[in-house]
C-alpha cells in the first residue's frame, strides 16, 4: 500500500474524483435519496467549496498520483482535542483492496502527530458493514448503536 497517500484536497483532484464518481447505496439510510451520479462542474465546485473552514481537513486520497477517494477530518476541536474522520472511496474498481485502510491509517497518524489531537471518533449507518469492518480493523472501538448508526473512537 506504499502508493497510497493522502493530499491536501485540491480543486482540481476533487473535479479527477468526481468525474469517476458511482454512488454507494451501503451510505444511504433513506434508499429515497439514493440514485445514480451525474458528475456536474458547478456542483463539484460548490461542494469543494462547502468544506473549506477551519474545523475540517478534507484530503485526496491519491493512488498513484491520481484521486480515488476522499477523507475528511472534521469537527476538529482544538480545545478537546477530538475530531471526526469520513471516508468514501471513489467507486467499486477501489473498494475492497486495502486502499481505505491504508488511508484511514495515514489519517490516524495525521491526527495525532501533526493536529495533536488525543482521539479521532467515526461513525456508520448500521448497515455499512463494510465501514464497520474497516474501523475496527485499524483500531477504532465501538462505543454505541443509536437512531441507525454506530460510533467508534480511536484514542491514542
Amino acid at each position: 500500500m506504499d502508493n497510497i497517500t493522502l493530499r491536501i484536497m485540491t480543486k482540481e483532484f476533487c473535479h479527477q474524483l468526481y468525474l469517476d464518481w458511482e454512488n454507494d447505496s451501503s451510505i444511504y439510510m433513506n434508499m429515497n435519496l439514493f440514485g445514480a451520479y451525474k458528475y456536474d462542474e458547478n456542483a463539484v465546485n460548490k461542494y469543494f467549496e462547502t468544506k473549506q473552514n477551519p474545523s475540517r481537513i478534507l484530503f485526496a486520497i491519491m493512488k498513484d498520483e491520481k484521486p480515488i477517494g476522499e477523507l475528511q477530518l472534521k469537527d476538529i476541536n482544538r480545545t478537546s482535542r477530538e475530531c471526526t474522520l469520513s471516508i468514501h472511496l471513489q467507486n467499486n474498481s477501489v473498494k475492497g483492496k486495502g486502499y481505505g485502510t491504508r488511508a484511514e491509517q495515514l489519517a490516524i497518524k495525521y491526527a495525532f502527530e501533526v493536529l495533536n489531537m488525543v482521539a479521532v471518533n467515526a461513525d456508520t449507518i448500521v448497515k455499512n458493514t463494510r465501514s464497520q469492518h474497516v474501523l475496527e480493523k485499524v483500531g477504532f472501538r465501538f462505543i454505541k448503536q443509536e437512531n441507525g448508526f454506530k460510533y467508534y473512537r480511536y484514542e491514542r
